[in-house]
C-alpha cells in the first residue's frame, strides 16, 4: 500500500544488502582473503543504489512524500552523495539539453587518443563542472524553492555525521568500506553516461541513445539499459521501460543503438578494436568541447518533478 510500484521492493532490498554488508565488513577483522570481496561487494550495491537514486529523483517509490523525503536521506549514505544534488547536472542540465553545450555531462569533454582513457577518465572530467553548477545552482535555489534547499542540506549533513561517524569508529575501514564504494558508485554513474550517448544523434527522436536490453543486466541495474525511453519518457517507472521501449522505441531506432549484449560491447568499444564509433559503425570525432553554456531555468519554467520527486 506505501509503495507506488511493487517492483521497488527489489529497489529496498538493494538498499538493505549495502547496509547489511557495510555492518558485517565493519564487524569482521581485516584480512587480506576477506577484505577485498567486500569492497566488491560493498562497491557493487553502492552503484546500484546510485542507479536508485537516478530512478526514485524521476518517480517516487512511495506515495507518501515525507517518506520519499527519508529515502533519500537513507540513499543519501548508500550512494555516497546528498541525492538531491543530483537533479540540476541530471534533470536540469541533460534531460533537457542533451549533448549540448548546456548539458554538463556531453561526452565531448573527453577526447582521448585510446576509448578506454575516454570511459575511464569521463567521470573525473565532468565532475569538476558539476560540482561547481551544483553549488551555484542551490544558491539560486535557497531563495526561490526553500523546500528543494532545505532537502538538500540535510542530506549533505546525514552524509557528513556518518562519515565522521564511520571515521571515528576505524578511520582504515572507512576508506576501504565507505569512501571507495562511493567514488566507485559516483564513476559508475557518471560514466554509464558516455556509453549510453557517445556517437549518437542528438538531433534524431529515436537515435539520441545507446541501450542496452539483456535481460541479466537490466535485472541487476533496474532496465537501466532502457536508456532511449527514459529519456524520452523520464517520468515513467523504470520497470514499465521494457514494454514501452519495444512498443514506440525499438521499431524506429538504428539497429547498433539496441545491443543484446552488455559484455560483448564493452569489448568492442574498449579493448578489440577499442574505437570510438558514431551509430552508423564509423570513426567518430566529438566536436570541439567549448564553454558550458546557461541552462538554470526561470522558477516558472520548472515543470512539477524537475527538482526531484520528493519535492
Amino acid at each position: 500500500m506505501l509503495l507506488r510500484y511493487s517492483a521497488d521492493r527489489r529497489s529496498l532490498a538493494a538498499i538493505s544488502c549495502y547496509f547489511g554488508f557495510l555492518l558485517l565488513a565493519y564487524t569482521l577483522p581485516l584480512s587480506w582473503w576477506m577484505t577485498p570481496g567486500l569492497v566488491m561487494v560493498i562497491s557493487l550495491f553502492s552503484f546500484l543504489c546510485a542507479v536508485i537514486t537516478h530512478n526514485t529523483i524521476h518517480v517516487p517509490m512511495f506515495f507518501s512524500q515525507r517518506i520519499n523525503r527519508f529515502i533519500q536521506l537513507v540513499l543519501t549514505m548508500s550512494y555516497g552523495h546528498p541525492v538531491s544534488a543530483f537533479v540540476p547536472g541530471h534533470n536540469l542540465s541533460h534531460h533537457q539539453h542533451t549533448q549540448t553545450q548546456k548539458d554538463l555531462m556531453r561526452t565531448s569533454k573527453v577526447n582521448y587518443r585510446w576509448n578506454w582513457l575516454n570511459q575511464l577518465l569521463f567521470a573525473w572530467s565532468v565532475g569538476p563542472s558539476i560540482f561547481m553548477a551544483n553549488v551555484r545552482f542551490a544558491k539560486v535555489m535557497r531563495t526561490r524553492k526553500p523546500v528543494w534547499f532545505s532537502q538538500l542540506m540535510q542530506e549533505s549533513v546525514v552524509y557528513l555525521m556518518m562519515v565522521l561517524v564511520a571515521l571515528v569508529v576505524d578511520w582504515q575501514k572507512m576508506l576501504l568500506f565507505v569512501v571507495i564504494p562511493h567514488q566507485y558508485a559516483a564513476w559508475g554513474i557518471m560514466g554509464i553516461n558516455y556509453i549510453q550517448h557517445d556517437g549518437c544523434d542528438r538531433h534524431s527522436p529515436w537515435n539520441h541513445s545507446r541501450n542496452f536490453t539483456g535481460r541479466i543486466v537490466n535485472w541487476i541495474t533496474f532496465n537501466n539499459g532502457f536508456h532511449g525511453i527514459h529519456h524520452m519518457k523520464p517520468n515513467l517507472h523504470w520497470s514499465l521501460l521494457p514494454e514501452v521501449h519495444a512498443k514506440e522505441l525499438a521499431p524506429d531506432i538504428h539497429p547498433e543503438l539496441e545491443q543484446d549484449n552488455f559484455p560483448r560491447y564493452l569489448f568492442r568499444a574498449f579493448v578489440y578494436p577499442g574505437k570510438r564509433t558514431s551509430l552508423d559503425g564509423q570513426s567518430y570525432v566529438p566536436p570541439l568541447v567549448g564553454e558550458d553554456e546557461e541552462w538554470i531555468p526561470q522558477v516558472g519554467q520548472l515543470g512539477s518533478n524537475d527538482l526531484g520527486a520528493a519535492t
